[in-house]
Protein backbone atom coordinates (compact mmCIF):
# COMPACT_ATOMS: atom_id res chain seq x y z
CA UNK A 1 0.00 0.00 0.00
CA UNK A 2 1.35 3.67 -0.70
CA UNK A 3 1.62 6.01 1.89
CA UNK A 4 0.51 9.36 2.19
CA UNK A 5 3.75 11.53 1.06
CA UNK A 6 6.68 13.11 2.55
CA UNK A 7 4.27 13.81 5.88
CA UNK A 8 3.15 9.99 6.36
CA UNK A 9 3.64 9.50 9.98
CA UNK A 10 3.35 5.21 11.37
CA UNK A 11 2.78 4.02 14.70
CA UNK A 12 6.03 1.48 15.79
CA UNK A 13 4.34 -1.17 17.27
CA UNK A 14 6.33 -3.16 19.94
CA UNK A 15 7.90 -6.28 18.13
CA UNK A 16 6.10 -8.75 20.57
CA UNK A 17 2.76 -7.26 19.44
CA UNK A 18 1.46 -8.51 15.86
CA UNK A 19 -1.83 -6.61 14.55
CA UNK A 20 -3.91 -9.29 13.03
CA UNK A 21 -6.09 -6.61 10.77
CA UNK A 22 -2.38 -6.11 9.25
CA UNK A 23 -1.44 -9.37 8.26
CA UNK A 24 -5.08 -10.15 6.89
CA UNK A 25 -4.74 -6.78 5.07
CA UNK A 26 -2.90 -8.14 2.17
CA UNK A 27 -4.91 -11.39 1.55
CA UNK A 28 -8.04 -9.39 1.40
CA UNK A 29 -6.66 -7.00 -1.05
CA UNK A 30 -5.61 -9.58 -3.23
CA UNK A 31 -8.75 -11.39 -2.90
CA UNK A 32 -10.41 -8.17 -4.36
CA UNK A 33 -7.77 -7.89 -7.07
CA UNK A 34 -8.54 -11.25 -8.05
CA UNK A 35 -12.33 -10.26 -8.48
CA UNK A 36 -11.64 -6.66 -10.05
CA UNK A 37 -9.35 -8.32 -12.77
CA UNK A 38 -12.70 -11.30 -13.27
CA UNK A 39 -14.86 -8.53 -13.94
CA UNK A 40 -12.84 -6.52 -16.25
CA UNK A 41 -11.66 -9.38 -18.61
CA UNK A 42 -15.74 -9.96 -18.57
CA UNK A 43 -16.19 -6.80 -19.48
CA UNK A 44 -13.27 -7.06 -22.13
CA UNK A 45 -15.15 -9.87 -23.97
CA UNK A 46 -16.50 -8.26 -26.51
CA UNK A 47 -13.38 -6.29 -27.45
CA UNK A 48 -11.31 -9.82 -27.52
CA UNK A 49 -7.71 -10.02 -29.08
CA UNK A 50 -4.18 -11.28 -28.64
CA UNK A 51 -3.81 -7.88 -26.30
CA UNK A 52 -6.40 -9.70 -23.91
CA UNK A 53 -5.58 -13.56 -24.20
CA UNK A 54 -1.82 -12.62 -23.83
CA UNK A 55 -0.38 -15.35 -21.91
CA UNK A 56 1.98 -12.96 -20.32
CA UNK A 57 -0.62 -11.15 -18.57
CA UNK A 58 -1.73 -14.42 -16.16
CA UNK A 59 1.94 -14.65 -15.18
CA UNK A 60 2.18 -10.32 -14.17
CA UNK A 61 1.32 -9.43 -10.49
CA UNK A 62 -2.24 -8.73 -10.05
CA UNK A 63 -2.14 -5.10 -9.42
CA UNK A 64 -0.16 -4.92 -12.97
CA UNK A 65 -2.69 -7.01 -14.54
CA UNK A 66 -4.98 -5.03 -12.91
CA UNK A 67 -3.37 -1.67 -13.92
CA UNK A 68 -2.99 -3.04 -17.80
CA UNK A 69 -6.94 -4.76 -17.92
CA UNK A 70 -8.29 -1.03 -16.86
CA UNK A 71 -5.96 0.60 -19.05
CA UNK A 72 -7.06 -1.83 -22.06
CA UNK A 73 -11.03 -1.05 -20.94
CA UNK A 74 -10.37 2.34 -21.32
CA UNK A 75 -8.68 2.46 -24.30
CA UNK A 76 -11.28 0.49 -26.32
CA UNK A 77 -14.79 2.15 -24.49
CA UNK A 78 -12.59 5.72 -25.40
CA UNK A 79 -14.84 7.79 -27.97
CA UNK A 80 -12.16 8.88 -31.56
CA UNK A 81 -12.48 12.71 -31.46
CA UNK A 82 -11.04 15.75 -33.20
CA UNK A 83 -8.94 16.98 -30.71
CA UNK A 84 -10.88 20.09 -30.87
CA UNK A 85 -13.54 18.52 -29.72
CA UNK A 86 -12.11 17.24 -26.96
CA UNK A 87 -12.87 20.62 -25.20
CA UNK A 88 -15.80 22.25 -23.97
CA UNK A 89 -16.78 24.01 -25.35
CA UNK A 90 -14.76 22.99 -28.62
CA UNK A 91 -11.34 24.51 -29.14
CA UNK A 92 -10.78 27.00 -32.32
CA UNK A 93 -7.82 29.02 -32.25
CA UNK A 94 -7.06 32.09 -34.86
CA UNK A 95 -5.79 31.28 -38.55
CA UNK A 96 -1.93 31.66 -38.37
CA UNK A 97 -2.18 34.24 -41.69
CA UNK A 98 -4.79 36.26 -39.68
CA UNK A 99 -1.76 37.12 -36.41
CA UNK A 100 1.16 39.17 -36.86
CA UNK A 101 3.89 37.63 -35.19
CA UNK A 102 3.63 39.15 -31.26
CA UNK A 103 0.22 37.59 -31.34
CA UNK A 104 0.57 34.48 -32.73
CA UNK A 105 3.65 34.03 -30.14
CA UNK A 106 1.11 35.10 -27.27
CA UNK A 107 -2.14 32.62 -28.82
CA UNK A 108 0.61 29.34 -28.88
CA UNK A 109 1.71 29.76 -25.54
CA UNK A 110 -2.44 29.85 -24.41
CA UNK A 111 -2.91 26.87 -26.94
CA UNK A 112 0.27 24.70 -25.68
CA UNK A 113 -1.61 25.48 -22.34
CA UNK A 114 -4.63 24.35 -23.19
CA UNK A 115 -3.39 21.04 -24.95
CA UNK A 116 -1.56 20.17 -21.73
CA UNK A 117 -4.49 20.11 -20.14
CA UNK A 118 -6.62 17.32 -21.88
CA UNK A 119 -2.44 15.89 -21.43
CA UNK A 120 -1.57 16.79 -24.95
CA UNK A 121 1.86 17.06 -24.93
CA UNK A 122 3.67 18.11 -27.88
CA UNK A 123 7.47 17.00 -28.39
CA UNK A 124 10.51 17.34 -31.01
CA UNK A 125 9.55 21.21 -31.38
CA UNK A 126 12.58 23.37 -31.61
CA UNK A 127 13.40 23.06 -34.90
CA UNK A 128 9.88 25.05 -35.60
CA UNK A 129 9.70 28.71 -35.45
CA UNK A 130 7.12 29.55 -33.28
CA UNK A 131 4.74 30.44 -36.74
CA UNK A 132 5.35 27.15 -37.67
CA UNK A 133 4.76 24.93 -34.50
CA UNK A 134 1.17 27.03 -34.19
CA UNK A 135 0.59 26.20 -37.96
CA UNK A 136 0.85 22.55 -37.32
CA UNK A 137 -1.06 22.84 -34.42
CA UNK A 138 -3.93 24.37 -36.73
CA UNK A 139 -3.54 22.17 -39.44
CA UNK A 140 -2.67 19.03 -38.09
CA UNK A 141 -3.25 18.68 -34.49
CA UNK A 142 -6.97 20.19 -33.55
CA UNK A 143 -8.48 18.68 -36.47
CA UNK A 144 -6.87 15.11 -36.18
CA UNK A 145 -9.39 11.87 -34.71
CA UNK A 146 -8.19 10.18 -31.37
CA UNK A 147 -9.14 8.22 -28.88
CA UNK A 148 -9.72 10.46 -25.88
CA UNK A 149 -9.00 7.88 -23.02
CA UNK A 150 -10.06 9.36 -19.48
CA UNK A 151 -7.76 7.34 -17.06
CA UNK A 152 -5.06 8.06 -14.54
CA UNK A 153 -1.64 8.46 -16.13
CA UNK A 154 -3.04 8.78 -19.72
CA UNK A 155 -1.47 11.48 -21.82
CA UNK A 156 -0.92 12.16 -26.09
CA UNK A 157 2.30 12.49 -27.25
CA UNK A 158 2.52 14.33 -30.72
CA UNK A 159 5.72 14.55 -32.27
CA UNK A 160 6.08 17.48 -34.68
CA UNK A 161 8.47 15.98 -37.02
CA UNK A 162 7.53 15.29 -40.72
CA UNK A 163 10.21 12.29 -41.39
CA UNK A 164 12.95 10.41 -40.05
CA UNK A 165 15.61 13.36 -41.63
CA UNK A 166 14.39 16.03 -39.48
CA UNK A 167 14.90 13.74 -36.55
CA UNK A 168 18.28 12.46 -37.43
CA UNK A 169 19.29 15.93 -38.05
CA UNK A 170 18.19 17.59 -35.20
CA UNK A 171 17.12 15.24 -32.40
CA UNK A 172 19.01 11.94 -32.96
CA UNK A 173 22.52 11.24 -30.51
CA UNK A 174 26.03 10.65 -32.31
CA UNK A 175 25.08 6.48 -31.79
CA UNK A 176 21.52 6.84 -32.86
CA UNK A 177 22.56 8.32 -36.14
CA UNK A 178 25.65 6.02 -36.62
CA UNK A 179 22.79 3.11 -35.87
CA UNK A 180 20.64 4.15 -38.67
CA UNK A 181 23.54 4.91 -41.03
CA UNK A 182 24.96 1.28 -40.36
CA UNK A 183 21.28 -0.44 -40.55
CA UNK A 184 19.82 1.46 -43.70
CA UNK A 185 23.39 2.26 -45.31
CA UNK A 186 21.77 5.69 -45.79
CA UNK A 187 23.74 9.11 -46.18
CA UNK A 188 23.14 10.93 -43.14
CA UNK A 189 21.95 14.74 -43.16
CA UNK A 190 24.44 17.00 -41.50
CA UNK A 191 23.63 17.67 -37.84
CA UNK A 192 22.22 20.54 -36.61
CA UNK A 193 21.36 22.58 -33.04
CA UNK A 194 17.82 23.49 -33.33
CA UNK A 195 17.43 26.80 -33.72
CA UNK A 196 14.16 27.50 -31.85
CA UNK A 197 14.48 26.32 -28.13
CA UNK A 198 11.67 26.25 -25.97
CA UNK A 199 10.42 25.30 -22.54
CA UNK A 200 7.03 23.21 -22.89
CA UNK A 201 4.93 21.99 -19.93
CA UNK A 202 5.67 18.77 -18.45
Amino acid sequence: MRGTGPGHAILLEDEGYQDMSETSQPMIDEVDLILTNARLRDELEPYRDDSIDDPTTRSMPLQKENEYLASILAWERAPALAIAQWFNPPLQIPAPESLDDAALSVELQRTIQQLHSQNIKLTFTDHLSDRELYRVIYRDILPACEKKVDAPGKSLEWRCLDDNDTYLMYYATPVERRRFQEEHQAELPKAKRPQFRRKLPD
